[in-house]
């Protein structure tokens, strides 16, 4: 069952000017030290990295109901990658706290995340789903 989505759409190139105004102090604020380092590791792709992850967050802050606010922070979301390249989202703190509460009874919450950029965009979507949880034993069809 589908518990949300999110979407969300950011201009690469304002990414970029943030960071240039702001620096450290903007990237601390938003993105943990792993996508930091991604981010950095992609010298080609330094500002569009950043972009789908800004993206990433708003959308999974939208699927988990709230927006950035009630209590969600920046760094209460997070993306890394598989071996694959596959996105990841991470959640913690209020954010974890969101997905339990809205995540029904007997189930598991699977967070979706895919990113996408074309220069000056970066876009993600988010979709949050529960599964039911399989008793030990059972075999998951």
């Amino acid at each position: 069952m589908i518990l949300g989505i999110g979407s969300d759409l950011a201009n690469i190139e304002r990414i970029e000017a943030t960071i240039a105004r702001f620096g450290d102090r903007f990237l601390n604020r938003v993105f943990t030290a792993v996508e930091q380092r991604k981010a950095e590791s992609r010298k080609r792709a330094v500002a569009a990295t950043y972009a789908k992850r800004w993206a990433a967050k708003e959308a999974c802050s939208k699927a988990l109901g709230t927006g950035l606010q009630m209590g969600i922070s920046w760094k209460d979301m997070a993306v890394t990658n598989l071996r694959s390249g596959q996105p990841v989202m991470h959640v913690t703190g209020w954010a974890a706290d969101r997905l339990r509460a809205m995540t029904p009874a007997g189930h598991e919450a699977v967070i979706h995340v895919t990113l996408t950029d074309d220069h000056p965009w970066a876009q993600a979507f988010v979709v949050i789903e529960a599964r039911p949880l399989v008793p030990a034993g059972v075999a998951r069809a």
